[in-house]
């Protein structure tokens, strides 16, 4: 797998964000997205010898378009010069939560866990419900120094606690959260030995693990929206 054949096509893709260019480079594309399948596999592997709820999962089924939506945006740049991927139990699915890789110049790169989405009110609430009754557990999580080491967890918050929930609960500044992620940056150099990467990012996934247990026990029962 040729992570550097990656970046090199979204380094310019990203100067030459137009329909006329990328469809010109239709078969750099192409192989990019290839190889970026091929990466993803590979790290399927490595990451089903601690988590085997994710290897039956096919690449192709993981990742996101490039095409952005344009018809609310200021931007009306076609493209999202990044590869994306979400690997969980159930496939790219925001929830059950999983491993999320986004592959994007300019240092933009970076390792997620958790949930991202913060539109499913049923799953903000069920969350919470469950860090109200189980907060000695997310302290011990969080507080795990390996975890410290790498991770504060992020959301988007309230900006105070929400109605029906203790002010004065010991864990009422995540309770204002209406997602609750982790992120882990990645340097443009850090792409340029696709072993080496693979390696870095299966010992950052497992080490975030814990983090989406818990929310997966929180977020059991969950029935994503119907569209």
């Amino acid at each position: 797998m040729n992570t550097q054949f990656i970046m090199d096509y979204l380094s310019t893709l990203s100067m030459n964000n137009n329909r006329e260019w990328y469809h010109a480079n239709k078969d750099d594309f192409k192989k990019a997205n290839a190889e970026f399948e091929e990466l993803l596999q590979a790290l399927i592997l490595e990451i089903g010898k601690f988590d085997s709820s994710i290897l039956h999962n096919n690449p192709k089924d993981l990742t996101f378009k490039i095409v952005r939506d344009t018809r609310f945006s200021h931007d009306k740049s076609p493209y999202n010069p990044a590869f994306r991927a979400h690997i969980s139990s159930k496939g790219k699915l925001p929830v059950p939560v999983g491993y999320y890789l986004m592959m994007k110049p300019d240092n933009q790169s970076f390792l997620g866990g958790g949930l991202f989405a913060d539109m499913f009110k049923d799953a903000t609430k069920m969350i919470r419900d469950y860090i109200t009754q189980n907060g000695e557990e997310w302290e011990k999580i969080i507080h795990e120094p390996e975890f410290e080491k790498y991770f504060t967890v992020k959301g988007t918050a309230l900006k105070n606690v929400p109605a029906g929930y203790e002010k004065e609960h010991p864990q009422a500044e995540y309770l204002k959260f209406k997602s609750w992620y982790l992120e882990y940056p990645l340097k443009d150099e850090d792409w340029n030995d696709a072993n080496a990467f693979i390696t870095r990012a299966t010992e950052i996934f497992q080490i975030m693990k814990p983090f989406n247990d818990y929310l997966n026990k929180a977020l059991e029962g969950f029935q994503m929206p119907e569209r």
